[in-house]
């Protein structure tokens, strides 16, 4: 398999078995599937950016963790992605994410803290079981 562009990687995804939730940009964006009959943004993509990464996106909830500190929570997601870093992984982005009630956008509901961590791959041949083990990692602490 070579990967040449980000519909080639979307066709290669789907031909070995993923599910597709979305496509961002240069992401393709893995599903999980809860039920038969629902899917939802398993938190792990592919990459293509003129060679291939895979991407894991880790978090802590306030929900979860009652008067603790947007640093505090960072530090736990720190602590849940440290075995990422022996595979190769890098952190490439955080992010503060407010979920809002859907029926009144004005009430924030939780805050997700988030790290982005990022493998590159060295051969195509790799993506298939990066993607394989990140989507078997647990991706919310607590």
């Amino acid at each position: 398999m070579s990967v040449g562009s980000l519909q080639e990687l979307k066709q290669t995804l789907l031909s070995n078995g993923f599910e597709v939730f979305r496509t961002l940009g240069s992401r393709v964006v893995l599903a999980d599937r809860v039920r038969d009959n629902l899917i939802m943004d398993s938190c792990v993509s592919a990459v293509f950016d003129g060679g291939l990464c895979v991407r894991i996106v880790l978090r802590a909830q306030t929900q979860d963790f009652p008067g603790e500190s947007e640093e505090q929570l960072f530090g736990r997601v720190v602590v849940l992605g440290k075995p990422l870093h022996s595979r190769g992984y890098s952190e490439v982005e955080r992010s503060v994410v407010p979920m809002l009630d859907p029926s009144d956008p004005s009430k924030r509901l939780d805050t997700w803290c988030e790290i982005a961590f990022q493998k590159r791959l060295s051969a195509d041949q790799e993506l298939h079981e990066e993607l394989r083990y990140a989507l078997h990692l647990a991706k919310n602490a607590g």
